[in-house]
């Protein structure tokens, strides 16, 4: 009995909610009709649609409560009935993909470097002994990276220790986008690191010793000899790179990069209509080693050139290199580079140099790694100008963000006067991550 008594409230229902249509149907057409006849009032015909459906949906609701109320007595379970979602645009709901799709990380992050060093030089520069050390602030940076789209990767980089001033102080250092969807093919664009030497792209924390070589100081562009401001290895530009053929262990065989730069260092425009043209690659027959090469063909500009007899207002900066790294508990690295090319502030300065080091790092105990290294860098491409740079460095990992380091370098150089030819240097530093 209950199921019929059910079948026959519905029936009811359906009756009911089809004839409260129709009336509220006659209703809205009567008064329709009679509003194009009479009135003048110019009411847009939407908000009249409205009106009928908030009726409809009362109407709906009436009959749907009393079929519920009878399934109640009949001892019937309904689901409960809700208005159907309105659907969304076409755009909106290709707003929301979009969104769901961009998904950005974001990673703050920075670190500090402190210094304490001590030498014995006796040089003499404008009649006066040269300091023989001190305390400095070698890093301050502050960094923000992370991904966006899944294979968007960005990061900006601060410098923000210094005096301020013109190229130095707090300035950016990189601030650049990369898609990485494909192993094979990466393309970067922005301010980053030249794509020069095994050596540049190492973050200060990761070098070992207390200073980068002279090769990478001086060829690399970390501090170029030609002259350019302070660009810490960077330029703006565009890098495409990649890694090729994976082996069983997950290493690649061989990798690439090359890319166009402006030529003028970080946060400077263009100032002819001439790029660098900077590249490399190498080959890892076994996992963590790599052996390549590295060219750069590219001219720089004299932004500050205003006397022709002392100044050049531009010069070529041809270089090459070949080395090799091999990084896992043991560190070996070691590179040579040449260079062509003049410096802008000195019209007689020489054309050629060239530089080369070696480098070991050797896993003492826990946490403790002792790196050597034998450094040479020749101004002229001359023995005479050869200055060598004999290093010893101790470092202690306290957890993986503070490191402290002791150094050692024996300074011979050749060519300059006996009082500052060779010296040594103690120093000591912090390196704290956060």
């Amino acid at each position: 009995m209950k199921n019929y008594r059910l079948i026959i409230s519905a029936f009811l229902a359906t009756t009911l909610t089809a004839a409260s249509a129709n009336n509220v149907l006659l209703e809205s057409g009567t008064a329709n009709s009679t509003a194009n006849i009479v009135s003048t009032d110019n009411t847009p015909s939407g908000e009249e649609g409205e009106s009928t459906a908030a009726e409809n949906t009362n109407a709906n609701h009436t009959a749907s409560d009393f079929i519920a109320e009878e399934a109640r007595l009949a001892g019937i379970n309904l689901p409960k009935w809700t208005p159907s979602p309105t659907p969304l645009p076409n755009n909106a709901k290709m707003g929301q993909k979009l969104m769901a799709k961009f998904d950005p990380s974001l990673k703050f992050g920075g670190y500090i470097v402190g210094k304490y060093s001590i030498n014995d030089s006796k040089e003499i520069k404008n009649g006066q002994r040269v300091s023989n050390g001190g305390f400095d602030l070698r890093f301050l940076r502050l960094y923000a990276n992370g991904y966006c789209f899944q294979d968007f990767y960005y990061r900006f980089q601060l410098e923000v220790n210094g005096a301020p001033g013109e190229d130095k102080g707090p300035r950016i250092v990189d601030a650049f986008v990369e898609w990485q969807k494909f192993d094979f093919l990466r393309i970067k664009f922005g301010q980053f690191k030249r794509s020069f030497g095994f050596e540049n792209p190492y973050s200060p924390l990761l070098v070992g010793m207390g200073s980068y070589s002279q090769a990478t100081m001086k060829l690399a562009s970390i501090g170029d000899r030609i002259g350019e401001h302070k660009s810490s290895g960077r330029d703006l530009g565009v890098q495409v790179q990649g890694d090729l053929f994976k082996a069983h262990d997950g290493h690649h065989w061989l990798h690439y990069q090359v890319g166009i730069f402006n030529g003028q260092g970080i946060n400077h425009a263009d100032k002819d209509r001439t790029k660098d043209f900077i590249g490399g690659a190498w080959i890892s027959p076994v996992k963590n080693l790599s052996i390549g090469g590295f060219g750069w063909s590219g001219r720089y500009v004299n932004e500050k050139f205003t006397d022709p007899t002392t100044q050049l207002p531009a010069t070529r900066r041809d270089r090459w290199g070949v080395g090799l790294k091999y990084e896992d508990k043991w560190s070996v690295r070691g590179e040579y580079m040449s260079s062509k090319g003049g410096i802008v502030t000195n019209i007689n300065a020489p054309k050629k140099s060239d530089a080369w080091y070696a480098m070991v790092g050797a896993p003492l105990f826990k946490n403790f790694k002792l790196y050597g290294r034998w450094d040479c860098y020749r101004d002229a491409k001359t023995w005479n100008s050869l200055q060598t740079n004999w290093g010893l460095s101790a470092n202690y990992n306290l957890g993986k963000n503070l490191i402290f380091q002791a150094n050692y370098t024996f300074t011979d150089k050749r060519g300059t006067p006996k009082l500052g030819n060779h010296f040594n240097t103690f120093d000591l530093q912090v390196y704290a991550r956060f």
